[in-house]
């Protein structure tokens, strides 16, 4: 985690009711850009503070709720984001839906990640709330604390290892 934490984290999300990819433009209403680095991911960023790096194929859509020109949610199903929203006095919680899960924050970094039929929610800085889709019990992750989200059975959070932070870090070219 020292490594991870000094490797400068940070992370990234957002757009407005667009589904697309990594690859994909978002619309100039959305107030976010997106440009690509060169480990093959895309940056988006928004002008209410929200970063989102998107993993090379990732299919995300960015969603205004409450149609004030600006990102409030995200809806991933498949692949992974790294996610990092400044933390503002009041108001909703940022969120990622995916099929399994729903992850919200108010200001941190944490990365989503969906494959097969697994949701995996990792935190590196501040605190995540994460519950089933389906409603039910919630966790809340502490920095380097992580959770996978399946149909069923219990949401055991653990302090994730490095080569895992690792590997998923690698995937968002961080």
């Amino acid at each position: 985690m020292r490594r991870f934490a000094r490797a400068g984290f940070f992370a990234l999300a957002g757009l407005v009711l667009l589904t697309g990819s990594a690859g994909a433009q978002p619309a100039a209403t959305a107030g976010c850009t997106a440009s690509p680095t060169a480990a093959g991911t895309q940056t988006w960023r928004c002008d209410n503070g929200i970063t989102i790096v998107a993993e090379s194929g990732a299919r995300f859509e960015l969603k205004d709720a409450n149609r004030d020109g600006h990102i409030d949610s995200v809806e991933l199903s498949s692949k992974a984001l790294l996610v990092d929203v400044r933390k503002k006095p009041g108001g909703n919680p940022f969120k990622v839906l995916t099929p399994q899960a729903i992850a919200a924050v108010r200001g941190t970094k944490w990365a989503v990640d969906v494959a097969d039929a697994k949701t995996s929610v990792f935190v590196a800085d501040g605190r995540v709330g994460v519950s089933r889709r389906a409603r039910g019990r919630s966790v809340v992750l502490g920095p380097g604390e992580g959770v996978d989200v399946e149909a069923t059975g219990p949401l055991t959070v653990k302090t994730w290892g490095q080569p895992r932070v690792d590997a998923l870090m690698a995937r968002l070219g961080q």
